[in-house]
């Protein structure tokens, strides 16, 4: 593929080169050649249990036991046959099968055949090898699969006969030491982290092994600096990882107490940077924001973790290293992508949505990004990626970030950000009247020459939003001549939200299902209303509208448009006196 500037060659060459080197290490620390550096006797016993904190639907298990198993939007039955002898439907149905996370189903029904069935189904997997598949070998998948057996060995070991007990024993044991002789060639990011917590949680739980803890430890508290930002972030900028690596850090904490064991700094330091993030990412109705990959929030999942969450504070309001700024004043609160693209083996599932905020009224999103579609749609988990697909500025039909998402090596090293935005700046103000967010990206400079700047303006009393999107020169000056320099600002609305467009064009009306509504307006340009779609990893696709205003950057430097509370939930109409003459209280 073509690439519009050198940094973008040189960074894939760069990529190439690294993943072709972690490759060659994993290949030979996976081999036989290798097994020597971890041998010896398999560990008697099992000490303790980590706390799985996932959610658990009972169910479930009914489905299990009569053959029918459902992962990943897909479909499986069974009846007669060995589940691990049927070929997948997908990769990501494979995945969930061998994770083995569908355990916590069957013990939450607390029942004497779910026990039965869960040994019967694990003893399965351990007879037929299925460690030897390729999913269920990848490092990721083995870790997942380590950590949920060691969480759920009440249900599999409780009234065992020797021989699984032995069996079981002895595949566990054979996982780990192949986990532990790769773990450092796997893939950055949350996969190699995984590995680390599976590792140290099995070191943990198997009886004498403080070798295994003292170098898990280590490789965790390593992995942790690398990935966890100062403000709480991850480095590959999803905010569904936060939540994803609580929930087995979480436990893994508790494990290191339990064990009489002092949990370290960097693991606890982890922790308490990330808490905080939880809240710094809900909208008002607690769902996440849809940057970077992030899909449906698991809201049962998300109490679960806030409930260890000791300091409840009020979110923060600036995530720097992250790149994301949270605006927030009465029932109203915006999210706003202000950072660079990762690195490109971080970034897989990451977006060209730099500069795209989402805004949500009261328990009601309004402004959205159009978030992520389930396993296996490619072309619009593609399309997901695009600029176009999130509520921000695209020029000239195209996205500030290239994907290396063809051919041979997009096959081979995923589909990662080979050039993008490198300069985000930022700046803020919060005062009495409002709160002032100024930021601007380079992603289009290379390309184009031209700088997109956004303003956004949050009134103290969160019921008006001014918006001031410009377009200079890299040095900041006025674009002198034309060119490829045309322009669409989109705002992509929530499924919910019904918009209806003025006579005038020149705004829109929103009506929100609470019975308030918004009214947006640009004073100078037309608004038109296009159609949107909504995607869901979980719920499916939706069809939605987008508010859309063209123009050229020669002729319009820069466009000013405003989002109001025109009614108040329940239908009240708004008038100029509702606030009085005093700011609220803590302002």
């Amino acid at each position: 593929m073509a690439f519009g500037a050198g940094s973008g060659r040189g960074r894939l060459v760069r990529f190439a080169l690294a993943s072709a080197w972690r490759r060659a290490r994993y290949a030979f620390h996976a081999s036989a050649l290798y097994r020597w550096k971890y041998s010896g006797q398999v560990p008697e016993r099992l000490l303790i249990a980590p706390t799985d904190l996932r959610t658990a639907d009972p169910t479930i298990a009914n489905d299990i036991y009569a053959g029918r198993f459902v992962f990943a939007g897909e479909v499986v039955d069974v009846a007669g046959f060995s589940v691990f002898e049927i070929e997948a439907p997908s990769r990501a149905w494979a995945e969930r099968l061998h994770s083995f996370g569908w355990l916590r189903h069957l013990r939450a029904s607390d029942l004497a055949v779910s026990r039965s069935n869960a040994r019967a189904l694990l003893d399965e997997w351990i007879r037929f090898h299925k460690s030897h598949d390729p999913i269920a070998r990848d490092p990721d998948v083995m870790a997942r699969r380590i950590l949920s057996w060691l969480a759920q060995t009440p249900l599999v070991l409780e009234g065992c006969d020797h021989g699984f007990y032995r069996r079981f024993m002895r595949s566990l044991t054979k996982q780990v030491r192949h986990l532990r002789r790769v773990a450092r060639d796997v893939r950055p990011g949350l996969p190699r982290l995984r590995v680390m917590m599976a590792l140290a949680a099995a070191g943990l739980s198997l009886s004498d092994q403080p070798r295994l803890v003292r170098q898990a430890s280590r490789w965790l508290d390593q992995e942790l600096a690398r990935q966890i930002l100062p403000d709480g972030g991850h480095v590959g900028r999803n905010p569904g990882t936060v939540l994803e690596i609580l929930v087995d850090l979480l436990p893994l904490r508790q494990a290191f107490t339990a064990r009489g064991q002092q949990p370290s700094p960097a693991l606890l330091g982890a922790i308490d940077r990330m808490m905080p993030m939880l809240r710094f990412f809900r909208h008002g109705d607690g769902s996440f924001a849809k940057f970077n990959g992030m899909g449906e929030t698991q809201l049962g999942l998300l109490a679960t973790v806030l409930a260890y969450d000791d300091a409840r504070g009020a979110p923060g309001k600036n995530a720097p290293y992250a790149g994301y700024q949270r605006l927030d004043a009465g029932d109203t609160v915006m999210l706003v992508d202000t950072g660079p693209a990762p690195r490109p083996v971080l970034s897989l599932e990451a977006h060209a949505g730099c500069l795209s905020f989402e805004m949500s009224s009261g328990r009601q999103p309004l402004i959205v990004n159009c978030g992520v579609p389930g396993p296996g749609a490619t072309a619009l988990r593609r399309m997901a990626r695009t600029t176009a697909a999130h509520s921000t500025v695209t020029l000239n039909d195209s996205s500030s970030c290239r994907f290396l998402n063809s051919g041979y090596l997009a096959a081979k090293l995923g589909e990662a950000i080979l050039s993008g935005p490198n300069r985000v700046e930022v700046s803020r103000q919060d005062n009495r009247s409002e709160t002032v967010l100024i930021a601007a990206h380079d992603g289009y400079v290379a390309r184009f020459g031209i700088r997109h700047e956004r303003k956004l303006v949050l009134s103290a009393y969160g019921d008006r939003i001014d918006g001031l999107d410009s377009f200079t020169t890299p040095s900041g000056n006025t674009i002198a001549r034309g060119g490829r320099d045309a322009f669409a600002l989109r705002f992509h609305l929530h499924p919910a939200v019904e918009a209806t467009r003025f006579n005038n064009g020149r705004g829109v009306f929103l009506a929100l299902p609470d019975g308030s509504a918004w009214q947006f307006e640009t004073p100078d340009l037309e608004v038109l209303l296009e159609e949107s779609i909504r995607l869901s990893d979980i719920r499916g696709s939706r069809r939605t509208d987008q508010m859309v205003v063209y123009g050229r950057a020669l002729h319009q430097a820069s466009v000013e448009w405003i989002l109001h509370r025109v009614v108040e939930p329940g239908g009240r109409m708004r008038n100029h006196d509702d606030h009085g003459d005093d700011l609220p209280l803590g302002a």
